[in-house]
């Protein structure tokens, strides 16, 4: 996309994102209001406790406009997780996604991680697509009732 940022994630992007997720996830997946305290509550435990050494948040702008994120979390110290991957509908589809988590992942073997893991839904079929030509490998999928949809829960791998 022409003209967009990436910038480090700060406290003050935390009520955007946790609105973004909610709307997105209540308008695409049936999510209830279940779904953006438990953003919100992740996004305040990294502004209270994450080490900037190894942990880090992005978001993507396009001049004021916010228009998605991703996030490298410490989970131990040869794994990251990959958390918060977000893009808002209009910014889909035109290479954001890619150079969100190529940076992402870029991020994560420079500071050391070996290996990455996160957590998605099957019925995100882009991102899983997305992930499939980064190289990672779906390791786990089970059924799941959360945030009161029926879904099909995944875990996914790539060693760096």
């Amino acid at each position: 996309m022409v003209d967009v940022s990436l910038r480090r994630f700060v406290a003050g992007d935390l009520h955007w994102l946790a609105a973004r997720h909610q709307d997105l996830y209540t308008r695409d997946e049936g999510f209830d209001t279940t779904y953006g305290p438990v953003i919100t509550a992740i996004l305040h435990d990294f502004c209270k406790s994450h080490d900037p050494m190894c942990e880090k948040g992005w978001i993507a702008k396009q001049g004021a406009r916010r228009l998605g994120s991703i996030f490298c979390i410490k989970e131990t110290d040869d794994i990251a997780r990959l958390r918060l991957f977000l893009l808002t509908p209009e910014a889909r589809g035109r290479g954001l996604g890619k150079r969100l988590l190529r940076d992402c992942m870029g991020f994560a073997r420079q500071v050391g991680y070996r290996e990455m893991v996160l957590r998605t839904y099957q019925s995100q079929r882009t991102s899983g697509s997305l992930y499939r030509a980064f190289g990672w490998q779906l390791i786990e999928s089970r059924p799941a009732f959360s945030f009161g949809a029926k879904l099909i829960e995944q875990t996914w791998r790539v060693m760096l």
